[in-house]
């Protein structure tokens, strides 16, 4: 058997890894495609030898631009790498422009599809992410779920049952192999976190692109500032809009994008995470840190149910929350976030 697995953004290479390794234990073929939909190193390249990925065989350098641009590149410049590596299994993660349009590659060349973290609904078809959830899902022979929730959802979307195979979360797999790793890099020290800290990422359009809304987050984290300290991990395009509406961020530490043994090590500690990133709920629900989510709506709902999670709609409540965030004394993850959905993963695709 062999596998194409494609990834293109930072999401995804935490899922990737543990499902490569796996495969790579069972002596299957495997070819890895990036996209570059993400290029900058910190974001890409720097995650590879993190998670100990191979280099991938293939680069379509597509970078950033439009969605409908950024897609159209990718459908070009996947097709003929699909035809000439000719899998048995595309294998797509997550819900980024390169998951829906090399799935819809595949599709068309009559290639069987397996999307990981399938069944994930925001219910909100403003989000970019969650046409590609949809598409994608459509899409795939093989819906590989990270919650029971998404069979769930799923089912009522009418999927057949034999086409939905719960396997947990595969980031979780990353995340538990990463941690003793993450301590040893010092980062929480030194960035002077004290575990009394916030840590904040934020890249979503609607929270960045959006200058009253923004601005309302910014003033959050000031005041927030005043009394702890505020690391920030900033990814460019954040950066750039906070830059473009001159935003004082006095009181926080804007910073790069960390590495990802680093970012670990500086989120398992923390008081709280910030954050409007789908994988960092996870994360933090895993760890049992405290997570405001600055969203009206999130895919992950088990993070809330039997998480860490709070979804945050007014910004300006968020000094408040954080003051009075306890981290769980007994973290008890849900169902299947065990870190072995790698290895259920790559045997449903032997199974099938």
């Amino acid at each position: 058997m062999r596998i194409l697995h494609v990834v293109g953004a930072r999401p995804n290479f935490p899922k990737l890894a543990p499902v490569f390794h796996a495969g790579r234990r069972a002596g299957l073929g495997q070819i890895v495609v990036h996209t570059g939909q993400h290029y900058d190193t910190l974001l890409s390249s720097g995650f590879f030898e993190d998670l100990d990925i191979p280099a991938p065989d293939f680069n379509l350098e597509v970078g950033s631009a439009t969605h409908a641009v950024q897609t159209a590149r990718i459908l070009e410049r996947f097709e003929p790498v699909l035809t000439s590596c000719n899998p048995d299994w595309l294998v797509v993660y997550g819900d980024v422009n390169s998951t829906m349009a090399t799935a819809l590659v595949a599709a068309k060349l009559g290639v069987r599809i397996a999307h990981v973290e399938a069944g994930l609904r925001s219910n909100d078809r403003t989000m970019p992410e969650e046409i590609n959830r949809i598409v994608a899902d459509r899409l795939a022979d093989l819906l590989l779920t990270p919650s029971r929730d998404a069979d769930e959802t799923l089912e009522r979307e009418g999927v057949p049952a034999d086409r939905i195979v719960f396997v947990g979360n595969v980031m979780i797999d990353s995340l538990l192999r990463a941690l003793p790793r993450a301590e040893a890099t010092g980062a929480a020290a030194r960035l002077g976190a004290d575990g009394s800290h916030v840590v904040v990422t934020l890249h979503r359009p609607s929270n960045v692109d959006d200058e009253p809304r923004l601005r309302a987050i910014a003033g959050a984290l000031a005041v927030i500032g005043r009394t702890r300290k505020v690391i920030f991990p900033s990814h460019p395009r954040t950066r750039a809009r906070i830059a473009d509406f001159g935003l004082p961020m006095g009181g926080v530490d804007l910073i790069d994008s960390l590495p990802y043994y680093d970012m670990v090590d500086v989120m398992r500690g923390a008081h709280a995470v910030i954050t409007d990133s789908g994988g960092l709920q996870e994360e933090t629900t895993a760890l049992g840190v405290p997570c405001f989510t600055v969203r009206d709506n999130t895919e992950r709902p088990i993070t809330i149910t039997e998480g860490t999670n709070q979804l945050v709609l007014d910004p300006s409540t968020l000094p408040a929350l954080v003051d009075a965030a306890l981290r769980s004394a007994t973290v008890r993850p849900p169902e299947g976030w065990d870190g072995k959905a790698g290895e259920r993963i790559i045997e449903a695709l032997r199974t099938k």
